[in-house]
């Protein structure tokens, strides 16, 4: 992670093949896992280098995952979440956003939306909490940027009038996930 906290695009990897793996009920061969998390990230950001080469086996290797052996042994086995690989779950669902705007951002922003019923109820409402306060900010950027801009011609006004328009709906979207209904739904 940055400093901040921000997750870096390999960290993302991890939260995706973790948090996948916190979902499933049974194990999940490592092929499938790759796949799975290949095909996620890839459609949220599509085609990227900073996404690919990362290895999934180095979960393996730090013990955040076990490997069973299939059925007589034979061929690929499959992986399991250990305790040490839902805590480091639960760290990496705690990284922050710098804003939602870019591709590593909006990568971040849908892995947390998918995984994060998986976190206990104050966590939960923490996150969103930041995720409200992200948007806020992008939000008041944007209105600077528009009051700045105001007399410009073209269509970057235009453009700007959907930015706030967008965040306003995403940070009221937000703010219904912390309804008492949404966070007790663990």
């Amino acid at each position: 992670m940055y400093t901040d906290r921000t997750l870096l695009p390999k960290e993302c990897l991890r939260l995706c093949a973790l948090g996948t793996l916190a979902l499933s009920d049974k194990p999940i061969s490592y092929a499938d896992l790759a796949n799975l998390v290949r095909h996620f990230t890839a459609h949220i950001m599509g085609p990227s280098l900073d996404m690919m080469g990362s290895s999934l086996q180095l979960l393996k290797l730090e013990g955040l995952v076990r490997e069973t052996c299939g059925a007589g042994g034979k061929g690929e086995g499959e992986l399991s979440l250990t305790n040490a690989g839902r805590q480091k779950f639960d760290e990496l669902m705690q990284g922050t956003l710098r804003d939602t705007s870019g591709e590593l951002s909006r990568l971040v922003m849908a892995l947390k939306m998918r995984f994060l019923h998986l976190l206990d109820d104050e966590t939960r409402r923490d996150q969103i909490e930041i995720l409200q306060d992200v948007c806020e900010l992008e939000l008041d950027r944007m209105l600077v940027l528009r009051e700045q801009h105001a007399d410009d011609v073209g269509a970057f006004v235009g453009w700007i009038d959907m930015e706030v328009s967008r965040l306003r709906q995403k940070h009221a979207w937000l703010t219904t996930l912390i309804a008492p209904e949404n966070v007790s739904s663990s």
